[in-house]
């Protein structure tokens, strides 16, 4: 983890010296994992979205972004019956992929006036995501589970934005992480952002 975020600070560091704009983003995203042999889950959250755009024209740039997601999921049950009990878990989820983009039309720099336009990339991803769950039933048994994953693997992204405003948009996106690493999860994840 710490490389991952060593090796991010210097890239962005490193382009922003030949950069030709910085531009972020923030909004909410939902995210479904689904591990190999395991059940899909849900979590919800923030996400914040940096990039550089180191190649820029009329209507298109390629960009360097580090769209950062957090998230926290909860529930509670309780049941009222011959086997009464309750149960209450807690998720917390962190994403954190450096992503390689293609941007066409709106948002691709600040100077498009197009107010449609669309992007497509890849890169290289971390997941992590944590479970805590209780159990107690009426007889006075209580049950707890704790477990926390991560995983690292490739990542797709693609999108679309549309202008509001003389500079900022609302994105769309919608993203694939393949885990290679631990249980190898298919991380599903869509977002909305309003662009800066």
């Amino acid at each position: 983890m710490k490389r991952i975020i060593l090796l991010t600070t210097a890239c962005m560091m490193g382009l922003a010296s030949y950069s030709q704009s910085f531009m972020h983003g923030a909004g909410a995203v939902v995210f479904v994992t689904k591990p190999t042999n395991g059940e899909a889950s849900t979590i919800g959250g923030l996400t914040y979205s940096p990039r550089v755009n180191f190649v820029e024209n009329d209507n298109m740039s390629v960009s360097v972004g580090v769209p950062l997601s957090v998230g926290l999921s909860g529930s509670y049950s309780s049941n009222r019956g011959s086997y009464s009990g309750e149960s209450n878990n807690l998720s917390f989820m962190f994403n954190a992929p450096v992503i390689v983009n293609l941007n066409f039309g709106c948002g691709a720099t600040k100077d498009v006036d197009s107010r449609f336009g669309f992007f497509i990339g890849a890169g290289y991803g971390y997941h992590y995501q944590s479970v805590n769950e209780n159990f107690s039933d009426s007889f006075e048994n209580s049950y707890s589970y704790s477990g926390k994953a991560s995983t690292t693997g490739p990542v797709g992204n693609a999108g679309i934005r549309f202008g509001v405003g003389e500079v900022h948009n609302i994105e769309v996106k919608f993203s694939f992480m393949k885990g290679i690493t631990n249980d190898k999860p298919n991380i599903f994840g869509i977002g909305a952002l309003f662009n800066f």
